[in-house]
Parts: structure tokens; sequence; C-alpha cells
């Protein structure tokens, strides 16, 4: 993994909500590798691997309404991971479970919400 990739796991929600998590993602980062579920296989966790260091050519996302709240992982370089929890900072409200640190990578856990709707 370099240093400027990130791998997502989002879990614990409804297809809907990981695909208007990964679609914030996807309209700011270059998606390296996707294993997402099509509808209907009862699959319970989608990821993706994002490299940072590559913006994708779409315009930022409005920020997604979520039906519940979503799990989220990501773990890579410190900066990598950082930018993208920015994005999602961007979109939705996010809350950290839990964070892991090591030489050179970082592993953090968010539950995050949608924005309420003023």
């Amino acid at each position: 993994m370099s240093s400027t990739e990130v791998t997502v796991v989002v879990s614990d929600c409804a297809e809907e909500d990981a695909r208007a998590v990964f679609a914030t993602l996807d309209a700011a980062f270059t998606a390296e590798k996707t294993t997402r579920p099509r509808s209907g296989t009862g699959a319970t966790v989608w990821t993706s691997a994002y490299d940072v260091a590559a913006p994708a050519e779409e315009s930022p996302a409005a920020p997604a309404p979520l039906a519940h709240q979503v799990s989220v992982e990501a773990q890579g370089g410190y900066r990598a991971v950082d930018q993208l929890v920015a994005v999602l900072d961007s979109a939705f409200v996010i809350d950290t479970v839990g964070t892991a640190a090591g030489d050179q990578e970082k592993d953090i856990h968010l539950r995050i919400h949608g924005r309420a709707r003023v």
C-alpha cells in the first residue's frame, strides 16, 4: 500500500447508505480497487481503496442524506487517512469510535450520520 492509498470498509448499514458514502468519496478521489456487492447479495460489508493523491475528475458531491448511521473504517498513511476523513466530514457528521496508530499507518473507526436538513 502506498502512503497515499486508503482502504475504506463500510458496514452496519443499508446498501443505499453505503452507496451515499462511496459516492462522496468517488467524487473526491480515484478508486483504485473496489469490492462492492450488487443489490440483493445480502452482503453487509463494502470495501474500496482510494488514492488520495489522485483527485477524481468529478465535481464535489453535495452532502448525501443517510437513513441511518454508518460504520466506516479507514486504514492508510497518516496524511492520506486525514484527507479522506476531511472529505467525509464535509458531507456528514462524524463520531470517532477508535483509532490505532502504527509506524507508517493509521486505522480509524468512525460512525457517520447524515447532516440535519435545515
